[in-house]
């Protein structure tokens, strides 16, 4: 396994990390089609991750309803020093009108609850899951950095934000001088390549660790899809079609994967993921899985250099069109104050 430090942070977390939102749901039909790990599934997915140098593990207080986090606490037991803790608030999770957002409210009682259910006494990385419109930063942050300051959480960092978002908090947090976001989780892959066009440079600008979550669009990406359709009908991509994607750009992307992967004969799910951790800016990928093997194949694209023709190839079929004000920034990005040679 390979590390990178996680923003400006110093923790260093694996390139690759492994999320939980396949663990638990079997009652759930919604989660039941993400994975529905029980606790002796649950268990070995977490010692394989482990034994092969993953020490980043991430869920939500939504994943299966909070049973995400209670299969992770209940397994990690001892190891439970050997991992840095990541997970997420924001999302409904009851009926009441104060069971949402990002309210003092809110966030004190999830991240109490997140406790209880992951049987320790703080979280490493705790998130917002996604922006709440209603509730201003000036009060989540207030919030996120009193349990800082009580040692309930080590680091906090925000997930699903826009640019602007993320700057707003930012400068939030600098005013007032409260814990500032050391990371953002958002969506990444060859098939979804949007992040590139602001919320990338801030990643790198100010200095955030970027968790990429997706980074095989839910499968789309692992091989087992082409236009002929699916080699497995049991995956979660062929049930719960999430991301949303253009098919037939992606397929069009596929292609080229496999192109690509017969020349290092690799598996195409370890070229798209080698190529998410081969783009300036990404600390880690974060993986799910249903099976051990599975994992394992995932994990070893920490380990596959492509060269300078597989980028450009994967990069040619997977470029963003131009966008405004994209387009004209780029036009205007040679320094025309420069003297012309001859």
């Amino acid at each position: 396994m390979k590390y990178e430090q996680l923003g400006a942070t110093g923790v260093f977390v694996s390139r690759i990390s492994l999320g939980a939102m396949s663990f638990g749901g079997r009652d759930s039909q919604l989660w039941d089609a993400v994975g529905a790990l029980d606790v002796k599934e649950t268990d070995r997915m977490v010692g394989t991750a482990l034994d092969h140098g993953v020490n980043l593990i991430d869920t939500a207080n939504v994943y299966a309803e909070g049973e995400s986090e209670e299969l992770l606490g209940e397994v990690l037991g001892a190891r439970r020093r050997d991992v840095i803790l990541a997970t997420k608030m924001t999302a409904r999770t009851a009926p009441g009108p104060n069971d949402v957002g990002q309210s003092r409210l809110h966030i004190m009682r999830s991240l109490e609850d997140s406790l209880r259910r992951l049987r320790t006494d703080h979280i490493d990385l705790y998130q917002i899951h996604n922006l709440d419109p209603l509730t201003p930063f000036e009060e989540s942050l207030a919030a996120l950095d009193d349990a800082v300051h009580q040692g309930k959480i080590r680091y906090i960092g925000a997930s699903n934000l826009a640019a602007w978002e993320m700057m707003k908090a930012l400068g939030v947090s600098e005013r007032r001088g409260w814990a500032r976001f050391s990371s953002l989780q958002s969506y990444y892959s060859l098939a979804g390549r949007d992040i590139e066009r602001e919320i990338l440079p801030v990643v790198r600008d100010q200095r955030l660790g970027l968790l990429v979550w997706s980074p095989l669009a839910a499968g789309l990406l692992s091989g087992k899809f082409d236009r002929t359709g699916t080699s497995d009908d049991g995956a979660r991509r062929a049930r719960f079609a999430f991301p949303p994607v253009n098919l037939e750009r992606a397929y069009d992307i596929i292609d080229v994967l496999r192109q690509v992967a017969a020349r290092h004969e690799v598996g195409v799910s370890r070229v798209a993921l080698a190529w998410v951790l081969a783009q300036p800016g990404v600390t880690s990928a974060i993986v799910g899985a249903k099976r051990p093997e599975q994992l394992v194949e995932n994990l070893a694209a920490v380990e596959l250099e492509l060269t300078a023709q597989d980028l450009a190839e994967l990069d040619a079929v997977s470029a963003l069109p131009a966008e405004y004000p994209g387009w004209i920034i780029e036009g205007f990005r040679t320094d025309a104050r420069l003297p012309q040679t001859a």
